[in-house]
């Protein structure tokens, strides 16, 4: 098998490098080109890691999470191979594996780093056999493709429960993520934010509403946001666990803090969601056996990239790129955004091409509403399914201008704008879009 397994990591790589030269990512051809040449790749590549495998899971933040845990690793010294880019069904797996062998099929890494898509997690977890998993939140997300959030639930209890091992570092502030690492059997973690940091003015959809075991509504003391919060059961008892990493004091303004054992952690992000984020990571290196002393150095040279909160500057404009393709996503990202009280451009690019999910309905539940504020100067719909955004913000008298081409689009607010320009983009969207930006940061000015 040391043959195909060599011809399939050459293959790979040459495609991974011939599609970068040519402007595109790449990345799961790659790893499709590798599963076709040895069938058993990601098996024989993941158990060369020498030390402890980790998977991210979950509805939204599984990319910055992972990439924060696999700097927080890098930090501590070791090896990491990760699926930076987001890629995370099958093909993308196989190819953070490939690319990150050396030309001889030999992998030279101390842990894996990997995201991994819900569904995906029936073809990944049997072959790499994680050694944790770490559990974000359980949104609804993209209907047509995964269905309700049961379908979800159901597919992530199966996979996890045939690799009994595995120790899942979960969210204790949603019920649903809490309830599976507490049936699953399997040993688990827990972080969280015990104390109510901001006034919740969102109208969200909560998902977690009622019980998993018993099926009565759940009594919250409070909300963070969506399901996110304190909640029991007031018939059989389940309740929000007890908190191994708690943040406490936690500030949310133009950068982030909080304490949590007895570190305090500073981080120039915005947006209270990436509390959760960072203290996910943080959960994992500690859950690892490291003191995370580095962790706080770790987040000052760490940059989300991918359009997580990727910050650009050209012209003079400074734009700030991230991924919105769920209700309680797009919430936060909204909350983020009105974070800063400065006037601002904006820009929402959607999209319905089938990694979307071509179900936009979901565009009814954001609170679109906030963007009802002076500081907003001007709001550009664009993207394939431009004509249904602007409807949805007509609907809540908002108005906007409809330009379908994003690079026009980002050109005008340049141009024109207040230089303070926010560009909020769905799946499909996100890469063609920081495609975009990244050329015109290359443009003289």
């Amino acid at each position: 098998m040391k043959i195909r397994r060599i011809a399939a990591v050459w293959a790979a790589k040459t495609v991974g490098y011939t599609c970068k030269k040519l402007g595109r990512q790449g990345v799961t051809w790659a790893g499709k080109i590798a599963l076709k040449l040895c069938p058993s790749i990601l098996e024989e590549l993941s158990a060369q890691v020498r030390d402890k495998i980790f998977v991210v899971c979950g509805t939204n933040g599984k990319t910055t999470t992972n990439n924060m845990l696999c700097a927080a690793l890098e930090a501590e010294g070791k090896k990491v191979i990760c699926n930076h880019t987001g890629s995370n069904m099958l093909n993308g797996v196989v190819a953070a594996f490939v690319l990150g062998a050396k030309w001889n099929g030999r992998l030279d890494a101390d842990y894996a780093c990997i995201e991994a898509d819900e569904a995906s997690t029936r073809y990944i977890f049997p072959a790499i056999k994680p050694d944790y998993m770490v559990m974000t939140n359980l949104f609804r997300d993209q209907l047509d493709r995964y269905g309700e959030i049961d379908t979800t639930m159901n597919i992530l209890e199966e996979m996890i429960r045939k690799v009994p091992k595995m120790q899942i570092i979960v969210n204790g502030d949603d019920a649903l993520s809490a309830y599976l690492a507490m049936d699953s059997g399997n040993s688990f973690i827990t972080y969280g934010i015990s104390s109510p940091v901001m006034k919740n003015e969102t109208n969200e959809i909560r998902e977690g509403r009622f019980c998993k075991r018993c099926g009565e509504r759940l009594q919250y003391s409070f909300y963070h946001y969506s399901q996110l919060g304190d909640y029991r059961c007031p018939e059989c008892g389940f309740e929000r666990p007890p908190i191994d990493y708690d943040a406490r004091d936690v500030k949310v303004g133009d950068q982030l803090c909080f304490t949590v054992e007895d570190k305090h952690i500073v981080a120039n992000y915005k947006g209270f969601y990436n509390v959760y984020n960072i203290l996910a990571a943080y959960a994992g290196v500690r859950t690892a056996g490291f003191a995370a002393d580095r962790f706080n150095d770790m987040l000052r040279g760490f940059n989300p990239e991918n359009g997580r909160m990727e910050q650009f500057r050209i012209k003079g404009t400074g734009i700030v790129l991230n991924l919105a393709k769920n209700p309680a996503g797009f919430n936060q990202n909204i909350s983020a955004v009105m974070q800063d009280k400065a006037p601002k451009d904006l820009i929402i690019a959607i999209n319905d091409n089938a990694q979307d999910g071509i179900d936009i309905s979901w565009l009814w539940d954001v609170d679109f509403d906030l963007f009802q504020d002076e500081s907003i100067r001007s709001i550009t719909v664009s993207g394939i399914r431009c004509q249904d955004m602007r409807l949805r913000l007509k609907y809540v008298d908002i108005p906007s201008k409809l330009e379908e081409d994003v690079e026009k689009a980002i050109r005008s607010c340049i141009d024109n704008g207040t230089g303070n320009l926010y560009v909020l983009v769905n799946y499909t969207a996100l890469f063609s879009t920081r495609n975009i930006l990244k050329k015109l940061e290359g443009e003289k000015a």
